[in-house]
């Protein structure tokens, strides 16, 4: 990591720490107020995925506790930054927010020349939930645990095509770790979106794909994938009968996550508010019931403590990015 990144993350640990130290969230006529008209939410993905449900679901929530609309705004392109853009150069008043994710962490150093630095530009909210992701395979392939897999990609070196939902996304990323922690050679196949590359790897025009759990179950069930390993620190409720990597390759741990981001300068007393929502929905079980039909598992927290996570992340995907020669497109 560069001079550069390190002293970022430093301010931004710094930043983020300082909010602990305030205190909790005093109720200013500034929170009490708020809202006071429409808020959007920026999804910078397509309507459908991840990011698009769990904005919806969450601006729902807020909808209902605190009387106003919440939309949810897709603004797609640019694996997610064209919607950062938008949220980071929006008066920082609280009424325009970002359903954050793992491409917000990976751009910093997948992409050059963006027009925003995501650290500095950027107040942590919230988190809201971490998705399991699963090391799926077309079942020709004559593997059938985390181990083989990788003895088999090192004795085909370039011979093993590996699918994404495109490049910078969750699941590329995970692969790409994998890839950097077991020195394997696959080779990255790219797809726009988790839908297409899961059609390919059914049809075997792609051996192995890291998918996130949701949608993925009933092929696992009927055989037409095999499912090796969750990519979380330990086993995950969607599939709990599936060891995690990091059981044979030490330190692999990687989820897809999802949180709330407002520009910065943002009040900390509406930051406050907001988070006090958030974390009050997904301890609520009739949302958690919800956020777990699409493998979401809670991830409640202060503010500094969602700021700390995209932190870390910032740091770890920069190693991938570099290690892997990694481009955007």
């Amino acid at each position: 990591m560069t001079i550069h990144r390190q002293i970022q993350r430093r301010q931004f640990l710094q930043l983020t720490a300082a909010g602990l130290a305030a205190p909790a969230f005093p109720h200013s006529a500034v929170a009490e107020d708020y809202p006071s008209r429409p808020v959007r939410i920026v999804a910078g993905f397509a309507a459908g995925g991840g990011v698009d449900i769990t904005a919806r679901l969450i601006g729902q929530w807020l909808n209902e506790r605190l009387g106003q609309s919440f939309v949810v705004e897709n603004r797609t392109g640019a694996g997610g930054n064209i919607g950062t853009e938008a949220v980071v150069g929006a008066a920082p008043d609280g009424y325009t927010l970002l359903l954050a994710t793992v491409p917000n962490a990976v751009n910093a150093a997948l992409y050059n020349n963006l027009k925003f630095n995501f650290i500095r530009d950027i107040a942590p909210v919230a988190g809201i939930i971490r998705v399991p992701m699963i090391i799926l395979l077309h079942p020709t392939m004559p593997v059938k645990t985390v181990p083989e897999l990788i003895a088999y990609a090192k004795a085909n070196p370039g011979k093993v095509n590996m699918a994404s939902a495109g490049n910078g996304s969750a699941p590329h990323m995970a692969g790409e770790l994998f890839k950097m922690m077991t020195g394997v050679n696959m080779v990255h196949v790219p797809y726009r979106g988790q839908g297409p590359a899961l059609t390919d790897l059914l049809g075997g025009e792609v051996q192995v794909l890291f998918a996130t759990a949701p949608g993925t179950t009933d092929y696992i069930a009927s055989g037409r994938l095999r499912a090796l390993a969750v990519t979380t620190a330990a086993r995950a409720e969607v599939a709990p009968e599936l060891p995690p990597v990091g059981d044979f390759v030490p330190g692999y741990e990687t989820s897809q996550w999802y949180g709330m981001c407002a520009p910065a300068k943002t009040s900390a007393d509406i930051i406050g508010k907001l988070n006090r929502e958030i974390n009050a929905a997904i301890a609520d079980a009739r949302m958690k019931a919800r956020l777990a039909a699409i493998g979401g598992e809670p991830l409640p927290g202060t503010p500094a403590d969602f700021g700390k996570l995209i932190a870390e992340e910032t740091e770890k995907w920069a190693k991938v990015v570099q290690a892997g020669g990694l481009k955007p497109d």
